[in-house]
Formats: C-alpha cells, structure tokens, sequence
C-alpha cells in the first residue's frame, strides 16, 4: 500500500517498479497494490488504472497535510494476511522486495520486515539544492541507469537515506517499507493520528519503534532489496521541517526522546553485486562503532 500526495511524476515510476514485470518471484495474482490519494491537486485515477495487476485507488479529498489518516485508511482497505506500508509513494522498490517480505513472514510468528532505504543520487534529498540535484537531474540519472531493466542497478545510483546511514548492521531509525501480519497491524492500532504536521513528521518512525518493541516481534532485514526515494520537495527533505522541529512533536506526543529501535535483526536474502559497496561500507561502520565502544 502506497500513500500518494501530488505526485504525478513520481507515481507512475513506483508503480512500475511494484508491477509484475519488475517484482521477481511472485505472481501477479499473489498481491494487491493499494494506493491511497491523499488529496492530491490532479488525481492518480488514470495512473492507477494503468497499473498492469491488481490494483485498488481509494482517494480522500479533502484530506489533511499529515498522510498518517490516509495511511490508516488504506491498512483498513488492505485484506491480503501480510499488509506492506510505503508511507511516501515516491519511493521505487527493488525487485525482490515482495517476494522477500512474503518469504520473511514465514520465518516467525510476528515478524516485523523491511528494507534499507535510500535517497536517488550522491547526496540525501536534504542536501540536493547544495549540489544542484533536482527532479530534472534525477530524470536523466534514472534514464542512464537501465533500472528498468534490471532494478538492482537502482543501488549504483543512490545513495543511504538518514535513517539507513548506520548501514545494514546499526539501527534503522524508521522503516521505508514496512511489512506486518494483519494480526500485528491490528494490535499497533495503525499509525498515531495526533502526528499532524505535513508528511507526517515522526509519525512514521514512531510506528517502527513501535512495531519493533512488541511482545514477541522479531525484525527481519531483507539483505539484498531496498526502496529508492524520488526527489519531490516533500516537506522533510526539502527542509520546510528540520529534524528539531519534528522531535519537538514526538517529544510531545509521546513525553520521551525518540530513539532508534537497537532490536536485533535477522537478516534475509541474496545480495546483488549492485548492492556490494553498500554492504562494505556497512561492514566497515559496525566495525568502528564496535572499536568505539571498546576502547
């Protein structure tokens, strides 16, 4: 299930990357893609219809600047057993994405799934203007890449998002791609609805801790997959809000710091060349952290 929020530009590239030519191993028939328009100015109608699976629109109109209700809305319409969330519709999915989360929720009985996220390009979404990448720069970069053919090469041209920057062996700071049991969405109660400012401030990292610090969670990291930010001036990485603002709402939601879960991962799945660098600068910063520790 993906939430949508004006992007016409954006969306039809993530369903392409959700469709059952790009997904492997798995059928067109075994998943469902729910998109949820959260008032969007130009609505996704065509676009969805376009999508060459099974795929349900539900669009709110009017809708709040938090996608949080917009996301609960489509957890309510999803009626697969194993509920997938993308909270930001901007975000291109590796090809093994589903089809690894399917394989993870067989391995325990509330597995919490994702996978590392990354920002398109050599800088975070946060730093584009400082190099001068925008969307027109991000067009030509995924024309030159051959994603399409091959969705792996997605990793020679991004680079971690913020929340991934520990690497595949520190903690995530919130999950791009989040993959729970219907049984485990219910018991959550969804996203948090008093997290209103626009994009949801921490809303979505609130979930993860969340997700990760139930009784009997264990959190699969699918090794070798990922989900790949478009830039689109959304309103944390373009910087309408800093990171001290939306801490300052998590603070007063929740009366305490917000801090990465340090929940131990198992991890699940093969690793594309593409993703090799990736997995050595992870290697590298774990073990820094470990020598930090120990001295």
């Amino acid at each position: 299930m993906v939430v949508v929020h004006d992007m016409a530009r954006e969306l039809p590239r993530t369903l392409r990357s959700l469709s059952p030519s790009h997904q492997i191993g798995i059928d067109a028939a075994d998943y469902e893609v729910v998109v949820i328009d959260n008032g969007s100015a130009r609505p996704v109608d065509d676009l969805v219809r376009a999508f060459p699976g099974r795929a349900r629109l539900e669009r709110l109109d009017p809708a709040p600047p938090s996608p949080v209700a917009a996301a609960n809305r489509g957890l309510e319409l999803a009626a697969a057993p194993l509920v997938g969330l993308v909270i930001d519709g901007a975000r291109l999915a590796s090809p093994g994405l589903l089809a690894g989360a399917l394989r993870a929720a067989a391995l325990c009985d509330r597995a919490v799934i994702t996978a590392p996220a990354f920002h398109l390009g050599e800088v975070t979404h946060m730093r584009a203007a400082e190099v001068g990448y925008d969307t027109a720069a991000e067009d030509r970069l995924l024309e030159a890449s051959g994603w399409e053919g091959d969705g792996y090469r997605l990793f020679e041209v991004s680079t971690p998002a913020g929340s991934s920057g520990r690497g595949l062996f520190g903690p995530m700071g919130e999950s791009s791609s989040l993959f729970l049991d219907r049984e485990t969405w219910r018991l959550l109660g969804g996203l948090d609805e008093r997290f209103t400012l626009p994009a949801g401030g921490l809303a979505n990292h609130d979930l993860y801790r969340r997700a990760c610090r139930l009784e009997g969670a264990q959190l699969v990291v699918l090794l070798g997959e990922g989900t790949f930010h478009q830039h689109h001036g959304g309103a944390a990485t373009s910087r309408r809000f800093t990171w001290d603002e939306m801490h300052e709402d998590y603070v007063a939601i929740r009366g305490e710091p917000h801090r990465p879960p340090s929940t131990e991962p198992l991890y699940l799945g093969r690793v594309p060349e593409a993703m090799l660098p990736f997995v050595e600068r992870s290697a590298r910063q774990a073990i820094d952290r470990r020598a930090h520790r120990d001295q």
